[in-house]
Parts: structure tokens; C-alpha cells; sequence
């Protein structure tokens, strides 16, 4: 597209490289803001900026948070025994969203993908070992998206697991195999968390 103002086309230029917008998306959501009143543009601007610059990520199970610890960490009413092992923040707004799961969390920040170059010691593996080995953990959810990719994240943190005194389960498998976990509607989820089998249980079906 050609535009009469640089400033214009610079700032569609900057919201095509968010995930999912296109130049005509990008366009409609420029002219929205150049609609606005001054005050409210900067105001949107001043909370992208400042939610860049201050948001942390929890330094227990790497959720973002406002503070050290998020608020699920920090919330001495939750099961802190139980930990839900999930590949992104985005799985764990859906899940809690389920309004069921009363645990915590640990947000490995991907899964296991050697074609995407991604392996082990990119994801925040290490961390959740070091929970586990701490004693009070008593259970991991592997509550990962039924790819490929996310049985074998599940495999090698078993694996890793093995040995402590920790039960390892899975969520039950009403999510289709090759499904994404965020986009599973919330009953399903729910449905998946709660009746979580234990993983070696898993195994010999699939095996079966």
C-alpha cells in the first residue's frame, strides 16, 4: 500500500509485526487510533510501554507477575503440592479461567521442538526439578498440548522426574490429539484436569 504520511505507513509497519495482523488490520487499527483523542493515544502507549518495562516473570514458576512471586505463588489459600506443568502463559489464563485447578504452576516458556531448535535448556526445565527436589511438591500435572512435540516434552520430564517422591500425572485426553491448549473450551479443560490420570497409566495405553 502507498500512503501520503510516513508517519502513518511507519506506524502500520509497526503493528503488521504483531502475531496475527496484516497491513489491512494494521491500517484499520492506525485510523482508529489517529480518531482518538490525544490524551487516550498516549495513554495506550504509556500502559504497552510501562508493561514492557515493568512486568516480571515470578520467580517460583515464571508466570508473569507485578512482583517477585505471582499472585497465584504468593497465595498461601493454594495447593503449592500440587504443581500444573503448561508450555505458556496463555495456558495458564485458560486454565484458571476453568475456575477449578486450586494449585500452582510452572510455565516451561515452550516445549521440546529439535526442528524449531528449541531443546531442553531453552525451556525453564531446571527450575521445576529444583521444585520438585525442594520436598514440598507432591504432584505435576503434565498438562501440555497433545502434540508430538508436547509428549515428548512430557517424556523427558518424567524422565527427570524419576526417582523423586513425586506422582506424576496427565490430563485425560478429551483434547484432541494435535490440539492447542489454549484454544480448548473451558468445560473440556476442566473436564481434562480433573479426572488427570497418572502417567504411567497414560503410557500403557498408548502403548496398547
Amino acid at each position: 500500500m502507498k500512503y501520503s504520511s510516513k508517519l502513518i505507513a511507519d506506524a502500520v509497519a509497526e503493528f503488521t509485526k504483531l502475531p496475527g495482523i496484516g497491513e489491512k488490520t494494521a491500517l484499520r487499527l492506525v485510523l482508529h487510533l489517529l480518531k482518538q483523542d490525544t490524551g487516550k493515544v498516549k495513554n495506550f502507549g504509556e500502559a504497552v510501554i510501562r508493561m514492557r518495562a515493568e512486568v516480571k516473570f515470578c520467580k517460583t514458576c515464571h508466570n508473569v507477575s507485578d512482583n517477585d512471586l505471582c499472585d497465584i505463588c504468593a497465595n498461601l489459600h493454594r495447593d503449592h503440592t500440587t504443581v500444573c506443568l503448561v508450555e505458556t502463559i496463555r495456558d495458564v489464563i485458560a486454565i484458571e479461567n476453568t475456575n477449578v485447578y486450586r494449585g500452582s504452576y510452572h510455565v516451561l516458556g515452550g516445549i521440546i521442538s529439535p526442528i524449531d531448535g528449541i531443546g531442553p535448556e531453552k525451556l525453564n526445565i531446571t527450575s521445576l526439578i529444583q521444585r520438585a527436589e525442594g520436598g514440598e511438591v507432591k504432584e505435576v500435572i503434565m498438562a501440555l498440548s497433545p502434540t508430538i512435540e508436547g509428549d515428548t516434552t512430557i517424556f523427558y520430564i518424567s524422565k527427570k522426574l524419576r526417582g523423586l517422591n513425586v506422582q506424576i500425572t496427565s490430563i485425560a485426553r478429551g483434547i484432541s490429539f494435535g490440539g492447542e491448549l489454549e484454544y480448548t473450551d473451558e468445560m473440556t479443560l476442566a473436564r481434562s484436569i480433573a479426572t488427570r490420570l497418572p502417567y504411567e497409566n497414560y503410557l500403557v495405553k498408548s502403548s496398547g
